[in-house]
């Protein structure tokens, strides 16, 4: 017979609460920006939604050609500001007609991406990462605690060598490491990691993305620490040009609802997996802190973590800590954006994060998004699994699964140690879903 597999989530957050409750109170029903449609020879930049700004930067990217060198998301205005280098004023008077608010700069694609290539080639170093940040038009390159010494001066005339005006640097107070430990959420071998996205494998199949890291160190993953296996790793890269792993389930009968648990009895409908734009707001969902908010500051990222170098992230200011690894990063509209790869900081003190692109992630292992009934995959407002209790000791049983729940394990993934003893528990999980026209799905 068949069941729904939800990701289960643990939301007890002590310190970082916080900020959780926070960005719950955001992903409330909230007016949407209509898209300007009148005509106007002026072409004023027109607002936009974050997902549909991403979308309009990926034409002009193709539309500008050489002269285009990034864009972002200008929340306060919802308007998508795109670079330009040159003084081609046919190609500017284009991408306003577009919608966009123009902006030149100095700095071209071409030249970041070189900068970006001397930083691998001559300052490769554990605990750096660096990103382009189209709102300065630079580079942005970070160092984490552990980056000191002869590895910093390295690091610093690396940077000094590419031009007063092409990249900054600046120190994290923490240490880069995948976001991975023991205990919680999907576990294996007495290690713990965060379900991503529900999907519909190449041949078919229901099964799920979480992070390469987990994907390597572990074959098997269950839903309950101690409990029988129901999916095993089908791909995983980690690290090199992603950290992504593709797991299906055992069983071929699992139904994999598209959704993320975000605690409190709701869900966010997973509508569509999309690029992410700097300056959009998002939200990740993980094992260990439950729910957070941020925004997308830099793309394109490279992180060089103890594990190997790992190329093409998200960077980002949401926190997260050991146990979050592979989870979903997402919009309150319902994109799919990111799964957590790593990081540094916690959320008590924030810190910088790195997610994989789901949309790189699809296109490798050759999956889909959602049960595979839909493009884009997932139903609006059908039957699905609540959330249960936020924080504490829930425990208790899903409907057709096994009991979730008890003390969180040891063991390590990446090199994070588990702490012994965290609770696990996600209350009952049964019962059909009522949609609240707000995205959100509330279970009774």
């Amino acid at each position: 017979m068949s069941h729904k597999r939800i990701p289960k989530r643990k939301a007890a957050i002590a310190a970082g609460s916080v900020a959780a409750l926070g960005a719950a109170a955001l992903l409330l029903p909230n007016a949407n920006a209509s898209q300007d449609g009148a005509e106007d020879t002026t072409a004023a930049p027109k607002t936009l939604k974050a997902g549909d700004a991403s979308d309009l930067a990926g034409q002009l990217a193709g539309l500008l050609g050489d002269a285009f060198a990034g864009s972002y998301y200008d929340e306060d205005s919802q308007q998508l500001v795109v670079n330009v280098v040159g003084d081609n004023n046919q190609l500017v008077v284009q991408a306003k007609k577009a919608g966009a608010a123009v902006r030149q700069v100095d700095n071209s694609t071409a030249e970041l991406q070189s900068a970006a290539q001397t930083l691998k080639s001559e300052a490769t170093i554990p605990g750096t990462a660096w990103a382009v940040d189209p709102r300065t038009n630079k580079i942005l390159v970070t160092a984490d605690s552990t980056v000191t010494g002869e590895k910093w001066d390295t690091l610093e005339s690396t940077v000094q060598s590419l031009g007063s005006g092409m990249a900054t640097i600046q120190k994290s107070a923490g240490t880069f490491k995948t976001f991975a430990s023991g205990g919680d959420a999907i576990f294996g071998g007495g290690s713990r990691c965060s379900l991503g996205f529900n999907v519909t494998a190449g041949d078919g199949s229901p099964a799920f993305l979480t992070a390469g890291h987990c994907g390597v160190a572990v074959d098997q993953w269950s839903d309950s620490q101690d409990g029988a296996p129901i999916a095993t790793v089908d791909q995983a890269v980690f690290p090199g040009e992603g950290d992504f792993a593709l797991v299906k389930y055992d069983d071929p009968a699992t139904e994999a609802p598209s959704d993320v648990n975000v605690g409190g009895g709701q869900t966010v409908q997973i509508l569509q997996a999309a690029e992410a734009t700097v300056g959009q707001e998002v939200f990740r969902m993980g094992s260990t802190t439950g729910l957070a908010d941020g925004t997308v500051t830099g793309l394109d990222a490279t992180v060089n973590y103890p594990e190997g170098t790992v190329t093409g992230l998200i960077q980002t200011n949401v926190c997260a800590e050991p146990g979050d690894s592979g989870g979903s990063m997402f919009t309150q509209d319902g994109l799919a954006l990111g799964l957590t790869s790593g990081g540094s900081g916690d959320c008590t003190v924030g810190g910088e994060t790195f997610f994989q692109p789901v949309t790189t992630a699809l296109e490798a292992v050759g999956a889909t998004l959602g049960a595979g009934d839909a493009a884009g995959g997932g139903e609006a407002g059908g039957e699905e699994a609540g959330g249960g209790e936020v924080g504490g000791e829930a425990g208790g049983e899903e409907a057709g699964g096994g009991e979730v729940g008890g003390e969180a394990g040891g063991g390590e993934v990446g090199g994070e140690e588990a702490g012994a003893g965290e609770e696990a528990g996600v209350g009952d999980q049964s019962g059909a879903g009522v949609e609240d026209g707000s995205g959100l799905t509330e279970t009774p």
